[in-house]
């Protein structure tokens, strides 16, 4: 079962690389114009500052994820 972990829990260096996968992952597409990778660390540490993004475990796989909102909450409550 998915748990939301608090992202103020995780340490800060941490809590980077894992922001750092989650903007680099193949097959991520920002649009037409390129962003810089130290830009989108920022704009999803500040929706997990927000309370539109969550940092997810998964028991199951033993996997740790950055989720938007609506994803988190389908992958808590399924």
């Amino acid at each position: 079962m998915p748990l939301i972990v608090p992202w103020k829990d995780i340490p800060a260096d941490t809590l980077d690389n894992l922001i750092e996968e989650f903007v680099t992952r193949d097959g991520t597409d920002y649009g037409d114009h390129e962003i810089a990778t130290s830009t989108k660390v920022e704009q999803v540490r500040q929706q997990l500052k927000q309370g539109y993004a969550f940092v997810v475990f998964d028991e199951a796989t033993e996997s740790v994820s950055v989720m938007g909102k609506e994803q988190a909450e389908e992958a808590i409550n399924s």
